[in-house]
């Protein structure tokens, strides 16, 4: 039976629908809102907050749009952050209904961007609820499960900002009072277990795993249910660094499904260009200190950008021969006949026309990176045999494989998919002998280097040091400082970059100073479990082409379904203790985790 709560609630939802559609807003009244928005305008300067990143973040902007839209428009905003400008006086303009990818060069400030939004250094009205998932959830004594709906907080506040949008009458009110009480129901407690056990299954949490407590699950899993509840929570403002970090293939599947229906404002960052694709409809790019908005996914956003590249390229080049034109003809004629002078003072005048109005810019490519992995030489094969091999973590345990039998070779290149907890990570262990096999052998080549790299590689570099004296500390036998920064400027740092402690970078530019070390071993065979994380869209691209031109083998561990179609030649999807080639192309094998996806979610719907 629903509450009386819920009774009243309905019976005043009804009252604002009626009263709604008695009053359509005039002319006029748009007239006045406008102008209410521009006069409701607030300077907000550098916030204080808790966070030791934002003691060093400077923030401006002014609040553009009215202050009871659910829509956030903010003007002149400009960022600081250690004394570097990352954005100068530009318009962010976030509207509902939109799902917006964020882009930009590795070091740009994006994360910076969102992180002063979660913490309101610029004027964002407070009926606008926030949610950044940036980090895991803090371990608890709570379930999984009990942590996603605990939303007692919340649901007060919805209540009470009900009760105060039910004594005004103008239309941004009432639309979002609407959108209140649409919250109210989405969080009603009668649904609650069942909606978050739906999004917790989707993340992979198995029914077991939900009632297992916060502080027992590794950072990964934490992270998994951070998501989940800003997925049950469903904030008016969500933003989502990374999402897709921490999944699967299935999960990201999953997640793509549920973020492509945001009903409210989504900014993403993300550098799966497949999962943008699925989910955006405009794309801000971060460039030049500037946010510039296209409408569209990633694939319509690489589409329009080169065209107006192209345009752009063109009316330059037009201009160019124009004021070389116009300055020849000012140099010979300037000082002739009377008739030749007017004209060459005519043009003159058109020229300083044209120079005040403001010349076209020169388009300037985004700086393109070139990894490099050294030669390895060669070593005749078998280079590694796997016979028999069957592992399992302790006696007890259940087996993660059993009776494995297959060879590597220099050429091999292979990506392994499969779910969540299926040994995709653990292969490579045993592959690379951190882990021993409880039953079989793993033979390697005497002569074998096996480089690998994991998402955890970074935690390993020492964060006092810069960059360029943790490589001459791991790499002795290159004397010379600027030899040394050669080798690092391959992999996308330079300047400052290189000799500011590691822990100033950014965690993409980190990314980078573990790619550097790792080549520079020169290994035989490149592991690589979940290599794209924090890297930028053109990053990933420099690495796949250095990947194709590594002449040794490769075996990756990816969620990044473009880089997987990029760099391999073989699917080995790892399920139920075993190994099976997929017979098609990586694609092909996401259909197949779409169609499985529906099928679980008609189950769980019934």
């Amino acid at each position: 039976m629903p509450s009386d709560a819920k009774k009243k609630r309905d019976a005043k939802k009804k009252e604002a629908l009626k009263k709604r559609d008695q009053k359509k807003p005039t002319k006029a009244d748009e007239e006045a809102d406008g102008e209410a928005g521009e006069n409701g305008s607030v300077a907000n300067g550098h916030a204080e907050t808790n966070g030791t990143a934002s003691q060093h973040r400077s923030v401006t902007g002014v609040l553009a749009s009215h202050p009871d839209s659910r829509d956030v428009h903010i003007h002149n905003l400009s960022i600081l952050f250690h004394g570097v400008e990352l954005l100068m006086d530009c318009k962010l303009e976030m509207n509902v209904g939109r799902r917006y990818g964020l882009l930009g060069l590795n070091g740009c400030g994006k994360t910076s961007l969102l992180a002063a939004l979660a913490n309101r250094e610029v004027p964002i009205p407070d009926h606008i609820d926030i949610f950044l998932l940036r980090r895991e959830m803090a371990p608890s004594d709570k379930t999984a499960l009990e942590t996603v709906i605990e939303v007692d907080q919340e649901r007060m506040r919805l209540e009470k900002e009900s009760e105060e949008l039910g004594h005004k009458t103008d239309p941004e009110s009432h639309e979002r009072l609407m959108t209140v009480y649409e919250r109210l129901d989405e969080l009603d407690a009668t649904k609650a277990t069942a909606k978050a056990a739906y999004i917790l299954h989707g993340l992979g949490f198995s029914k077991e795993m939900q009632q297992k407590r916060v502080k027992d699950f590794s950072g990964g899993w934490r992270m998994r249910i951070a998501l989940a509840r800003a997925l049950y929570l469903r904030p008016s403002l969500l933003l989502l660094d990374e999402p897709t970090n921490h999944l699967d293939l299935n999960a990201c599947v999953w997640l793509e499904g549920e973020l492509k229906n945001y009903p409210r404002i989504l900014v993403m960052i993300s550098h799966s260009q497949d999962f943008l694709n699925g989910v955006c409809n405009s794309i801000i790019h971060m460039h030049k200190k500037q946010l510039q908005y296209y409408g569209g996914n990633y694939d319509s956003y690489v589409q329009t950008r080169m065209e107006l590249e192209e345009n752009q390229m063109k009316r330059y080049k037009w201009e160019q021969d124009q004021i070389t034109h116009m300055k020849n003809y000012i140099a010979r004629f300037g000082h002739g006949s009377a008739k030749l002078a007017r004209q060459a003072q005519s043009k003159e005048k058109t020229l300083k026309k044209m120079v005040d109005g403001g010349l076209t810019e020169k388009i300037v490519a985004d700086k393109t990176l070139s990894f490099y992995f050294p030669s390895c030489g060669t070593i005749p094969p078998p280079v590694i045999m796997v016979q028999n091999v069957s592992f399992q973590y302790s006696e007890g345990k259940p087996l993660i494989y059993k009776n494995l039998d297959f060879g590597i070779d220099l050429d091999t290149r292979v990506a392994l998919v499969g779910p969540n907890g299926a040994g995709k990570s653990t292969l490579l262990k045993l592959i690379s002998g951190e882990l021993i096999p409880s039953d079989g052998l793993i033979r390697r080549h005497s002569h074998l280097k096996i480089g690998r790299y994991h998402q955890h590689l970074t935690e390993q570099l020492e964060l006092d040091l810069s960059a360029l004296e943790y490589m001459m500390k791991c790499y002795p036998e290159v004397k010379e400082r600027e030899d040394m920064r050669k080798i690092i400027g391959r992999y996308g740092l330079t300047g400052m970059q290189q000799v500011c402690p590691i822990r100033n970078l950014s965690d993409g530019q980190r990314c980078r100073v573990a790619f550097a070390w790792l080549a520079w071993s020169t290994p035989h065979l490149l592991l690589l479990d979940e290599p794209t994380n924090h890297l930028d869209i053109e990053t990933i691209d420099a690495l796949a082409d250095a990947i194709n031109d590594f002449e040794g083998g490769m075996i990756l561990v990816s969620h990044d379904f473009r880089l997987i179609s990029q760099v391999t030649e073989e699917i080995w999807v790892c399920e139920k203790q075993k190994i099976t080639k997929w017979d098609g192309d990586i694609f092909s094998y996401k259909q197949r985790l779409v169609k499985e996806t529906e099928r679980e979610n008609a189950k769980l719907e019934k």
